[in-house]
């Protein structure tokens, strides 16, 4: 399967380095900002083809599908072009940063029937899919989900602690993530969404600091505190409230509510959920299928971003 990959950043390394481990899948182009950089990324990871313009490698031959880890403002109209010229597309989280926007792509992905997912990826991580294995046997429910996004992020850097070309987002991006897991994971909708938060950055134009409370129609509840502030531990943390035990995720490590190690090392084929994403993608598209995180199966979260930034507009 002959793969393009938009975006040469942090994030678009970490889709190289897990489709690596991918049988018949083959990058034969990759898309950046600058040519000089991209092209030392083609050429580290043995790419014959770079460039600047995604319709110039959308025009490579062969090419199946497309991995978009580009700048968010960026990933509807993308995910739109890719789809419009033919090509499956997997999008980076976040789908959109609008809700016009995210039901764009679903109407394109309607149209044309191909394969349009979502780098949701706390959806693939084994410590997750441990807990949803096991609510899925019907062993446990969700009371309550407790998570902690934190990173330090003053100034417009990327994962790699280089200067980004675009903004970062605590409600559209990071909080995506929990919006989306928090839906999976009790299999119910929410129909309560509530948020605050924290002053205006002078130069980022960004909130800080932010605060979330969902509930689903069947009374389970998410707290969700997020910062930029944070000078600690950085990540998400994820703690399961369940009926019958309690569980802490942090990335790919899971633990009881009492701090005892729990081994998801068989949980799937390997450890790292991007990986994990990437094989379900192409396995969707080989197989004719709806992958997991399909646009259609995470809009709802981004319904849910749209009425939390209404709210947060009426605040002001």
């Amino acid at each position: 399967m002959k793969i393009v990959l938009a975006g040469a950043g942090a994030f678009g390394l970490k889709h190289l380095d897990g489709l690596k481990n991918i049988d018949g899948a083959e990058v034969v182009s990759i898309v950046g900002r600058r040519l000089e950089p991209t092209q030392k990324v083609a050429d580290d990871y043995g790419i014959p083809h770079a460039t600047t313009d995604l319709a110039e490698a959308l025009e490579q031959p062969g090419v199946d599908a497309v991995i978009l880890c580009t700048p968010t403002q960026m990933h509807a109209d993308q995910a739109i072009q890719c789809m419009k010229a033919g090509k499956h597309v997997q999008v980076e989280i976040p789908l959109a940063d609008n809700w016009e926007d995210a039901q764009a792509v679903m109407k394109v992905q309607q149209e044309t029937g191909l394969v349009c997912m979502v780098g949701h990826t706390r959806r693939f991580n084994p410590s997750h899919q441990y807990v949803h294995n096991k609510i899925v046997a019907g062993e446990l429910a969700i009371q309550q989900m407790d998570v902690q996004t934190y990173f330090f992020r003053r100034k417009n850097m990327n994962a790699k602690g280089e200067p980004r070309s675009w903004t970062d987002h605590l409600l559209w991006h990071h909080a995506a993530h929990t919006v989306d897991l928090f839906q999976y994971q009790t299999g119910e909708k929410v129909v309560v969404a509530n948020a605050v938060e924290g002053p205006i950055h002078p130069e980022l134009g960004i909130a800080m600091d932010m605060s979330i409370q969902l509930k689903t129609e069947n009374g389970k509840i998410c707290t969700l505190s997020l910062s930029f502030n944070n000078d600690g531990p950085l990540g998400t943390f994820f703690r399961y409230i369940c009926d019958n035990g309690t569980y802490i995720a942090r990335y790919d490590d899971l633990v009881t509510g009492k701090e005892e190690p729990i081994d998801v090392s068989n949980v799937d084929v390997s450890m790292n959920g991007i990986e994990l994403q990437d094989r379900e993608f192409i396995a969707a598209i080989r197989e004719g299928r709806e992958p997991n995180s399909s646009v259609g199966k995470v809009l709802p979260c981004y319904e849910t971003l749209y009425e939390l930034e209404q709210k947060l507009n009426a605040q002001q």
